[in-house]
C-alpha cells in the first residue's frame, strides 16, 4: 500500500469510529454448518472461531484467487455462547462500491447478532480501515492458518 492510501485509510478510519454499520452486499450465510472451522482465537474471556468455504482453503493451498461468493466468518463466542458474527464476502466488482481508499479488492464485511440479524451498532468502516493492512494475505489476518490448514482447526 502507498503512504499516501496508508494515511488516508488512517484519516478516515479515525473520522469514522462514530460510524455505524451501513447497508452492503454482504449476506449472513445460507449454510453455516458447511463451513470449514479452520482456526481459533482467544482474546481474554473472548473466544472466535473462523470458518469458511473448503472452496476457499483449497484455493489458498494452491495458489489460486479466493472464489467470488467466499465468506468467511468470525464467530465471536462470550461465556460459551454466540454473541455476534463478523462476515467478510467477497463478489465481482464489489470494491467498487467504495472510494479508492476505503476499497479492500471485492470483499466487503459486516457484524450479525447471534440471530443473525444485522449489528448496527458495529462501524463496517473501521474494519475495511484494519484489513487495508492485510492486502497482500488477501485482506485476510488469518492467511497463513489457511495455507497451514491440515483439516484440524488450528489455535
Amino acid at each position: 500500500m502507498s503512504f499516501r492510501r496508508f494515511v488516508l485509510a488512517l484519516l478516515f478510519s479515525v473520522a469514522g469510529w462514530a460510524a455505524h454499520a451501513e447497508s452492503n452486499r454482504v449476506e449472513f450465510p445460507a449454510d453455516l454448518d458447511k463451513l470449514v472451522h479452520y482456526t481459533t482465537i482467544r482474546r481474554g474471556e473472548v473466544t472466535e472461531h473462523i470458518l469458511t468455504t473448503s472452496e476457499a482453503l483449497a484455493a489458498v493451498k494452491n495458489g489460486q484467487p479466493i472464489p467470488d461468493g467466499t465468506h468467511f466468518v468470525l464467530v465471536d463466542y462470550r461465556d460459551g455462547k454466540v454473541y455476534r458474527y463478523f462476515v467478510m464476502q467477497k463478489g465481482p466488482g464489489w470494491g467498487n462500491d467504495y472510494d479508492e481508499v476505503r476499497r479492500t479488492a471485492d470483499w466487503q464485511f459486516q457484524w450479525f447478532w447471534a440471530d443473525e440479524s444485522i449489528n448496527m451498532d458495529e462501524n463496517t468502516a473501521r474494519c475495511q480501515s484494519c484489513h487495508t493492512a492485510r492486502a497482500e494475505r488477501n485482506y485476510l489476518y488469518t492467511f497463513d492458518a489457511l495455507g497451514a490448514f491440515d483439516g484440524a482447526a488450528m489455535e
